[in-house]
């Protein structure tokens, strides 16, 4: 996958979850955190790190610099995802499926934020096994990488995307019919009704 270079992208910043972690030395307990951050531009464009450091700002900062060196392209389908997609890290498993315009992104935990981010509107996800954020975050972000638009399969296979997706045709060419049928049921009804008026 091509580095996408962050500095000229209009990237926002969000922390999806602070984490307090203690270590235990001889003369006590030092104090720590990490942050899971996400950053993106709304537009195809997101990338997920994890940052470590004494205080949080430090840990913000860290995170933010390591998402940056992430970013990564998400192929979008009008305002959703091309096609459904499980993926899992660890424990976690995310499963998400497109959805019609209107629907807006229903997900919850570690999942909507990177979603948001990326510029998805409409989806349907689910989380499923371990809630554990950071997992559920990076398999969020495998879920987006293992996408394809079906363009690119067709490039890559060497077969015209009607024969790849024949379904599709039959749908576009039903509703075709549909539509059709509709204005020549409108029409009549109005010759008729100046009829009578007539």
């Amino acid at each position: 996958m091509a580095k996408v270079n962050a500095d000229t992208l209009n990237l926002t910043e969000q922390v999806i979850r602070t984490n307090k972690v203690q270590k235990t030395h001889k003369g006590g307990r030092t104090m720590g955190w990490n942050v899971l951050v996400a950053v993106g531009d709304y537009n195809g464009h997101v990338g997920v790190g994890l940052g470590k450091a004494r205080a949080i700002p430090d840990a913000i900062r860290k995170g933010v610099e390591a998402a940056k060196k992430n970013i990564m392209i998400v192929p979008l389908v009008g305002s959703t995802i091309p096609h459904e997609q499980l993926a899992h890290w660890g424990a976690s498993q995310v499963l998400m499926r497109p959805a019609s315009p209107g629907t807006g992104v229903v997900a919850g935990g570690a999942v909507r934020p990177i979603l948001e981010l990326a510029g998805v509107k409409d989806v349907l996800a689910k989380s499923v096994g371990s809630r554990n954020a950071i997992n559920t975050a990076w398999a969020t972000v495998e879920c987006l990488k293992r996408f394809k638009r079906a363009a690119d399969v067709s490039e890559a296979r060497g077969v015209a995307v009607e024969d790849m997706v024949p379904w599709l045709l039959k749908e576009q060419a039903a509703e075709v019919v549909e539509l059709g049928a509709d204005a020549q049921a409108d029409e009549p009804a109005g010759d008729s009704d100046a009829e009578n008026q007539a």
